[in-house]
């Protein structure tokens, strides 16, 4: 609908709405994982890993409350426009009827906002239509609070896109011009090669990494001015993908294991090596900024948080299987960043097929999750500008807000593919943020608006396991403990150079 604020769009069904969630989750971060846990050893990123899970999962239950939170008071408000309007219409004539009506009226409307919500209280906390973080933050938080919610997803999200739009192009100049190079079995060598150097005879590897970036932008680029829905079986094809390429690296990890070629030989215990694992874990489990645009959907949403504990268990099971059996398969000094470029050795792997389909593997992660960051990043535009009965004409809604959502990361990566500036920033100070400090904020808020609005005696049917308001303050406390901590890192870091 143009002009709208968003589209709740096509339902799908709870299986379907855990594979979305399944496949924003695991992207690169799981990719990375292996060489973060090699270098803090096994036993503090078996510890971090869990703990991290736990805590994002926490949050996870307490957007979906502030969600059910949300749709209950859009419904109130209409309700109460509803019958503003019907006292208009009531006080324009007055008849007889009315007359005798008036001290029925007048009586319930002296009853308490707890007894005539008890009639309708198995609904009105149902998520049926998309509330995005930025509309629920205007619904709970002051301005100061509003405009510091802007600032951290817009950050986050441009940060996500501009990385995602070079991390393809560049991982498919890698693995292209290698093979012209006569490097097909050595991509993950740690040859370091320069954008000038030759591709494909006269093409330099700039020139290619623009040329792919191009074909990803016109291939990926239009689902950021349609509804998520719409990349529904690309969704469940590269999940199928995904599955693959992880049970792949397991059990190829596993044989040589079994076979008595594993060279790993990991440590219990480096505590210099948790800085960089603390920012992998949180990066490996962000999804709270696209809770809205996929729980939704979702047609039947009675055991949501049981559904979301699930992909929570799945994706804790392969993050485990994949860092275990790759510390002790592979030397600590031979992990790639990319895990998936130890197999692209032929030593490793004979087969060429899979040597292929696991160093692009990357790229199909990536393509999947794009579409959605985009579309989030989209809708929080949408919803900043809006304005209380407002409609957009249709260029707008439909040509400006995806415009301005994907013109400036692919400018960015355009400029350079050197983002590791940004990646720290993004993932160190915006995805801590948006992780755990808005979550938790956004679950008071929409609480203490809830007992307000409907009376203390009013239950969220969406309401968090996670209830007490000590598990609030609790990760108020974590979170901002994290900032601390990454500071400190970094400024100690400076000084030693």
């Amino acid at each position: 609908m143009a002009g709208g604020i968003t589209d709740t769009g096509e339902l799908y069904s709870p299986y379907v709405g855990l594979v979305y969630m399944f496949n924003l989750i695991v992207g690169t971060g799981a990719l990375t994982m292996p060489k973060a846990f090699a270098t803090a050893g096994w036993l503090i990123s078996l510890v971090l890993l869990l703990f991290l899970g736990f805590m994002s999962y926490m949050t996870t239950t307490f957007v979906v409350e502030a969600m059910a939170a949300a749709n209950a008071q859009l419904r109130w408000k209409r309700m109460e426009k509803r019958k503003d309007d019907e006292d208009e219409d009531s006080s324009s004539g007055v008849s007889d009827t009315d007359v005798l009506l008036q001290d029925g009226y007048e009586r319930a409307e002296t009853r308490p906002i707890l007894s005539i919500q008890r009639r309708g209280s198995a609904n009105i906390f149902e998520i049926t239509e998309r509330v995005e973080m930025g509309q629920m933050a205007s619904m709970f938080f002051n301005k100061v609070g509003v405009n510091l919610f802007y600032f951290c997803i817009i950050i986050y999200l441009y940060g996500d896109l501009a990385i995602y739009a070079a991390a393809v192009p560049v991982s498919l100049m890698q693995v292209t011009c290698s093979v012209t190079g006569n490097h097909s079995c050595s991509v993950g060598d740690g040859t370091k090669y320069n954008d000038t150097d030759k591709c494909w005879g006269p093409i330099r590897r700039i020139d290619a990494y623009r040329l792919y970036l191009a074909a990803f932008t016109l291939l990926l680029g239009p689902f950021t001015f349609f509804n998520v829905q719409k990349t529904k079986y690309l969704q469940i094809m590269t999940s199928l993908m995904r599955w693959i390429a992880f049970i792949l690296m397991i059990i190829l990890a596993l044989i040589r294991i079994g076979r008595g070629q594993a060279e790993g030989r990991p440590s219990m215990a480096q505590l210099s090596g948790i800085r960089n694992l603390f920012g992998v874990c949180v990066y490996s489990f962000m999804c709270q900024h696209s809770l809205p645009s996929l729980i939704t959907p979702i047609s039947k949403k009675k055991h949501v948080n049981k559904l979301v504990l699930l992909d929570y268990i799945l994706i804790l099971a392969f993050y485990s299987l994949l860092s275990f059996t790759a510390i002790y398969c592979f030397r600590n000094d031979t992990l790639m960043d990319m895990y998936t470029l130890n197999f692209t050795n032929c030593e490793i792997i004979s087969v060429a097929f899979i040597r292929y389909f696991l160093g692009l593997f990357p790229v199909f992660t990536i393509s999947t999750n794009f579409p959605i960051i985009a579309v989030t990043l989209r809708n929080n535009w949408k919803t900043l500008f809006h304005r209380e009965g407002g409609t957009y004409p249709w260029v707008v809604d439909r040509i400006v807000f995806p415009a301005i959502t994907l013109i400036p990361p692919v400018l960015v990566a355009f400029c350079t593919h050197d983002l590791e500036s940004l990646v720290g920033i993004t993932g160190a100070y915006a995805g801590n943020g948006i992780q755990y400090l808005i979550p938790a904020f956004l679950a008071y808020c929409s609480r203490k608006d809830t007992q307000l609005v409907f009376g203390s005696g009013t239950v969220n049917k969406h309401l968090s396991p996670f209830r007490h308001t000590f598990w609030i303050v609790f990760v108020l406390i974590w979170g901002f403990s994290c900032f601390v901590f990454v500071t400190a890192n970094i400024v100690l870091s400076e000084s030693k150079l």
